[in-house]
């Protein structure tokens, strides 16, 4: 007789937090530079041309790095931080805290620090939400309207990044009881097609500036 065979862990789909404004941002720069260099490399005479392509191929990959690159992938074994030049794969079992000061930012057990570019703090966006919470306190400083509170408020009285920061810590914390959390290695793969354009863009940017 054969034994049962043991029932397999669920497993989870990936939580992703990007920043919907660098997206925008990102695409409306693309087409800027797009245009203006497709324009100059079209039209331009003698050097011009060559001066745009290799413009072009020096800013659209950094473009691209630094706003439509950047996310954060967590699941309950492990986040991915995919900044503009590299990705690291953590366990949650090697994570201290997710914490966000002025930037946020993921702190490891052995005291390294990785920036979650995906993450920006907007001082603004935190600002308005204390405001908020201040004005919310003042008209009920005796909490006798919190029993009919709407909960899903809370999302709207804290600033994007602190929310998704808050969101990491619960996950971490789910995560650090489960064994299988320690599953996942540590991997850290630098994003060689966004380094190498760039690095040609610019070296031909050189040559060419050189050689005028």
């Amino acid at each position: 007789m054969t034994s049962p065979t043991p029932p397999t862990e669920p497993t989870y789909a990936d939580r992703t937090f990007r920043s919907p404004a660098g997206l925008v941002g990102g695409v409306l720069l693309l087409l800027l530079i797009g245009w203006i260099g497709g324009d100059a490399a079209l039209r331009g005479e003698g050097r011009v041309p060559w001066l745009a392509l290799a413009g072009l191929l020096t800013v659209v990959p950094l473009v691209i790095a630094f706003s439509l690159r950047p996310m954060v992938a967590a699941n309950e074994e492990r986040i991915r931080i995919r900044n503009p030049f590299r990705t690291i794969t953590l366990p949650w079992t090697e994570v201290a805290d997710v914490r966000a000061g002025y930037s946020s930012e993921l702190l490891t057990r052995d005291s390294e620090k990785f920036q979650l570019w995906a993450v920006p703090v907007s001082l603004r966006q935190r600002r308005k939400a204390a405001r908020h919470q201040s004005r919310q306190a003042m008209d009920d400083p005796y909490g006798k309207t919190s029993v009919t509170a709407d909960v899903r408020d809370t999302a709207a009285r804290t600033a994007a990044a602190d929310q998704a920061v808050v969101d990491l810590r619960e996950l971490s914390e789910r995560a650090g009881d489960k064994p299988a959390a320690g599953g996942t290695a540590r991997s850290v793969r630098w994003a060689y097609e966004v380094i190498a354009p760039a690095v040609v863009g610019a070296v031909l940017l050189v040559v060419l500036g050189a050689i005028g």
